[in-house]
């Protein structure tokens, strides 16, 4: 194999080296993104149609509060507040039932859905005024708790979700941390080998040439006085030399 093979190869391992630990970091940096996006995006997403639906259900009783009280604004006004805040309640429960991702979550939807059919049932009955004061405070009131209890109780569970999905990504983010450094050590030290080895091995060979070179010059009574330390030109120039005696001898004849 030739020098220059050699150096190719040398040079192209390096690289490789290089482009290795490029490609490895990228890819867990890549992993480790995309899990803390997986961490937040699903549960994120339920907290905020917890936060909405709770806006709308606080909407919705104050609609039908006022009604019951007999509020100054006109009944236009709180019953399209009403509509509204249903609407947003329902979409965004709806939302919620397509994005289940924790245990126990379905049967919490559930539990929602179905305390909310009853408490949009009471809505209506004291929104056509078939519904009394004592039903209000004993049916709707308890009712506007509980749904939103159970509205919590989801919030609450995509929280202690995200906290421990969010341990468990520090977890792997200090693992592969360590797998980084554990590879970028042993890059370092393949590519402190070759720096070391090649330019030991190209610098003995040439040194090798150039003693060999000085001593056949001498053998042939050329006197050498090179004063420097690069071999390549040390072997270059007792080339020179020899080619020059050689010339001169082939002159003579």
């Amino acid at each position: 194999m030739s020098l220059r093979t050699k150096l190719t190869l040398g040079l192209g391992f390096l690289f490789l080296i290089i482009f290795g630990l490029a490609a490895y970091n990228s890819f867990n940096i890549q992993q480790l993104s995309l899990e803390a996006d997986r961490v937040l995006k699903d549960n994120y997403d339920t907290l905020v149609y917890c936060k909405n639906m709770l806006i709308a259900l606080d909407d919705m009783r104050t609609a039908v509060s006022a009604q019951m009280l007999g509020a100054d604004k006109s009944i236009d006004y709180y019953s399209n507040l009403f509509q509204d805040s249903r609407s947003t309640f329902e979409r965004n429960l709806t939302a919620e039932k397509n994005n289940i991702t924790e245990v126990h979550e379905k049967d919490f939807v559930a539990e929602l859905e179905n305390s909310y059919n009853h408490y949009l049932n009471l809505s209506q009955q004291l929104d056509k005024g078939s519904g009394s004061p004592l039903v209000f405070f004993n049916n709707f009131v308890p009712t506007y708790l509980s749904v939103r209890q159970k509205i919590l109780e989801i919030n609450d569970l995509n929280m202690q979700a995200i906290e421990r999905k969010n341990i468990t990504t520090r977890k792997d983010a200090h693992a592969m941390t360590l797998s980084i450094a554990a590879v970028g050590a042993l890059c370092v030290l393949l590519a402190f080998f070759y720096f070391w080895y090649f330019p030991f091995y190209v610098s003995n060979t040439l040194s090798y040439l150039a003693d060999k070179t000085k001593e056949l010059l001498k053998k042939v009574d050329i006197k050498v006085e090179i004063q420097t330390k690069d071999e390549a030109f040390i072997l270059l120039q007792s080339i020179n030399m020899l080619e020059n005696r050689l010339t001169r001898e082939d002159g003579k004849n």
